[in-house]
């Protein structure tokens, strides 16, 4: 690590008659230590495109349960009742045997003597009435379109879940950069110690230089400055580190406090926070390979892909089945007291056979319609097939290409090292001036910065080649 190898010279230049050791006191709230490992269980469960995909794989699981109804009896109830203020159907002599001589006799008869027998002259109904019905339906064929109906909400519930695991890896990968930015944050703050520890140690050398008057006095106040820019710099970076942390914590759903004295065990203060798992053991890109082939065909998108095409299909078959005939059985049976005072149970049992004529010619071109879709869908799933192969091709050539220049930063921090180890030695035989010197250091931690970078990027690249399941396992 550079920042190690800048601790390494730090430490080369402390006296011996050092330090001490400093140790937080027991008081006060317990730091949280994150790995990457928790970052990623606490974004599966927290992340709320996570769980909004969960509940898109439950709301398609709930369809294909209306799809699944439709294969049973439909069984319903009904009910009905009426009461008119007058009845609704009255019925005399003249309605049974018209308006002629006899039926004008016969109802002046009954007109006359009916009310001596308490009759009613005119046959009155429908005053009042109700009936109730239990009724089942079975379809036994509906062209098909119960069984496509089926298939396409099976397919839905597939989608969803592939869905559900694409929105996952995702989700991961961006917890995953959100984690390796703190890190990297972190690891240049480390740079900047270090080299904020060189220059403390220079200045007793430098400070000794202009009073013996060997060094003339500027390079005192030349040093200052630069650790005034150190101090700026390490400021600025920690107001970053603060909100790379806070942005990571906002994904993975961890509360924090951004203020020192509002911190507590289950709110603790952001700069409790800190991330355990570093750069180290990064391999180099042939311990990642694998046939392109095999990545692609373990994507989600070339499932979702298939998947399209195979929906598309369904749903020509559900078109189709518009124009086909349709069979259905029944049976009902209730009680019945609408008119004629004639109450009673009663039941029955029918069939239903429907057969579509005119509209075949509307449904023709409906069908041409579904198979131009269904090929347009299955150009698509081979074109972006061939763009998932290129993206695969391409992440293996950012891995490659990070991988290069990680090892040429290496080699930079390596040979910045040597150079301001030989400087400090010229310095120190008055040689070089300081401003060298500086410059020089200057030229190591943009060395140490330009390789952290380097390995951020590597880490991510084959983050992204690599599946979860791999990914998991580094």
């Amino acid at each position: 690590m550079a920042a190690a190898a800048l601790f390494c010279l730090a430490a080369a230049a402390v006296p011996e008659a050092g330090g001490q050791t400093v140790r937080e006191g027991d008081s006060g709230p317990e730091k949280m230590v994150l790995t990457l490992d928790e970052c990623r269980s606490l974004a599966m469960q927290n992340n709320v495109n996570v769980r909004n995909a969960g509940l898109d794989v439950l709301a398609a699981r709930a369809q294909k349960g209306e799809a699944l109804a439709e294969y049973f009896p439909k069984v319903s109830v009904n009910a009905f009742g009426y009461y008119a203020f007058d009845p609704m159907l009255e019925i005399g002599v003249k309605d049974i045997l018209g308006d002629s001589d006899m039926a004008n006799n016969i109802n002046s008869w009954i007109m006359q003597n009916a009310p001596l027998y308490g009759i009613d002259p005119v046959y009155s109904t429908m005053k009042q009435g109700y009936s109730a019905t239990v009724s089942v339906i079975q379809p036994v064929f509906a062209g098909g379109r119960i069984v496509a109906g089926n298939r396409l909400a099976a397919l839905g519930v597939e989608a969803a879940g592939l869905q559900n695991s694409l929105q996952r890896r995702k989700s991961v990968e961006e917890v995953e950069q959100q984690y390796w930015q703190v890190v990297s944050l972190e690891e240049k703050m480390k740079t900047l110690s270090s080299v904020q520890e060189m220059l403390d140690n220079l200045e007793k050398d430098v400070q000794a230089a202009v009073e013996a008057g060997l060094v003339p006095g500027t390079d005192s106040l030349q040093l200052r400055l630069k650790q005034n820019e150190l101090k700026a710099n390490r400021l600025k970076l920690n107001g970053g580190i603060r909100l790379a942390k806070m942005n990571l914590c906002n994904s993975i759903g961890v509360g924090y406090s951004p203020y020192r004295t509002a911190g507590t065990d289950s709110l603790p203060y952001i700069d409790d926070i800190s991330f355990a798992d570093d750069l180290s053991g990064l391999q180099s890109p042939e311990a990642y390979w694998k046939d392109e082939r095999e990545i692609v065909a373990s994507r989600e998108e070339s499932r979702l892909l298939e998947i399209s095409v195979k929906a598309k299909e369904e749903e020509k078959r559900m078109a189709l089945g518009e124009v086909l005939p349709q069979i259905g059985v029944g049976a009902s049976y209730g009680y019945n007291d609408m008119m004629f005072d004639d109450a009673r149970f009663n039941g029955a049992v029918y069939a239903t056979l429907q057969i579509p004529i005119t509209d075949w010619g509307k449904y023709s071109r409906k069908l041409r319609r579904y198979d131009y879709q269904v090929q347009k869908e299955q150009n698509r799933k081979e074109y972006l097939e061939k763009q998932l192969l290129l993206q695969v091709r391409q992440q293996w050539l950012d891995l490659t290409v990070n991988w290069e220049q990680t090892e040429v930063a290496r080699e930079s921090v390596m040979a910045a090292e040597a150079v301001v180890r030989q400087m400090e030695d010229h310095y120190r035989a008055g040689l070089v001036s300081l401003s060298e010197l500086l410059e020089a250091q200057t030229s190591l931690r943009q060395s140490a910065d330009a390789l952290v970078d380097a390995e951020i990027a590597y880490r991510t690249a084959v983050s992204a080649y690599l599946g979860e399941a791999e990914r998991a396992s580094m």
